[in-house]
């Protein structure tokens, strides 16, 4: 329907069409997410169509959740750290974009930090994370974290043998003070299989969306696979503390893995319905003299589809 045949319609029915056209607005979002991750995987099957409609439903049902639970943590001044952990292509950036995509930004943010500059390299190591730590009210997700000195920083060399033992000795008594202080920390391990890794690092080499995604590390760490596999597994059995357990998602399945992750971030929070005030939008003043000018046409975005 175009503009016109819109002005034709009663002011009841154009808003109806205008809030459907908002919403299939935002479902499309969730579906060019979904068809670029496709592009290359060749037709699905029958089960795989199946699934993917329990996936968008069950989607878009735990994103109202996750709505309610930022409601919940603005208006209590709940602070909440979602760590996400996993090996390089194993679906971290997926699940994240899907629990921030219809969040409000200020209240929930993400933590990506980059490798230390030579400065912070001679700071207190968990001093450059303190600072991305929320406020009352607010949700940090860390798209990594600290536990770059368990992992990267162990497999590659870029820390000591002492730093390596310090951080251990450290994180459970650094992550206990931050629970202490009202600061909810929830910890995801993304697991995957060799076999798929290798499949994903594939799809990332032919696909020239994805190419980007790879770096020179990233290529390191498949050559090390079992260097990794034996500090992770270290990991989470020196790091995981009653206060702030690890939990593992099985993630070969991307879309399975996001529904489950989401929905176990939701059960971990003891979120509620919050009262809110009906909304009632205020009718536009109107002035005699005010006249809308014409936009210049040189500043005019080119129609081209």
């Amino acid at each position: 329907m175009d503009d016109e045949d819109l002005n034709s319609l009663s002011a009841e029915e154009r808003e109806r069409v205008q809030m459907r056209r908002e919403l299939i607005d935002d479902l499309d979002e969730e579906f060019e997410l979904t068809l670029e991750e496709e592009a290359i995987g060749g037709e699905l099957d029958a089960a795989d169509r199946a699934f993917r409609r329990v996936y968008f439903r069950e989607l878009v049902r735990l994103q109202g959740e996750l709505i309610k639970l930022q409601d919940w943590v603005k208006t209590t001044g709940h602070r909440l750290v979602v760590i996400f952990e996993g090996r390089d292509a194993a679906g971290k950036g997926g699940a994240i974009k899907r629990i921030t995509q219809r969040l409000n930004p200020r209240l929930c943010r993400v933590a990506a930090l980059p490798a230390p500059s030579d400065r912070e390299r001679t700071q207190w190591y968990f001093q450059r994370y303190v600072a991305h730590l929320p406020a009352a009210g607010e949700i940090v997700l860390f798209d990594r974290s600290w536990y770059n000195r368990a992992g990267v920083e162990r497999v590659m060399g870029f820390c000591t043998e002492d730093e390596y033992e310090e951080f251990f000795r450290s994180v459970p008594e650094f992550e206990r003070m931050l629970v202490r202080s009202g600061i909810q920390i929830v910890k995801f391990w993304f697991s995957i299989t060799d076999d798929e890794q290798e499949a994903r690092f594939r799809a990332r080499i032919e696909d020239p969306l994805k190419q980007w995604k790879l770096s020179p590390m990233d290529l390191e760490s498949r050559r090390r696979w079992e260097d990794y596999t034996r500090v992770k597994e270290t990991m989470l059995e020196r790091s995981s503390i009653d206060e702030a357990p690890w939990w593992v998602v099985q993630a070969v399945d991307k879309k399975r893995a996001r529904l489950n992750c989401i929905a176990h971030l939701l059960s971990l929070v003891p979120y509620g319905p919050v009262p809110k005030p009906d909304v009632v939008l205020p009718e536009r003043v109107h002035h005699p003299d005010y006249e809308r000018q014409p936009t210049p046409d040189a500043m005019i975005v080119p129609s081209r589809y």
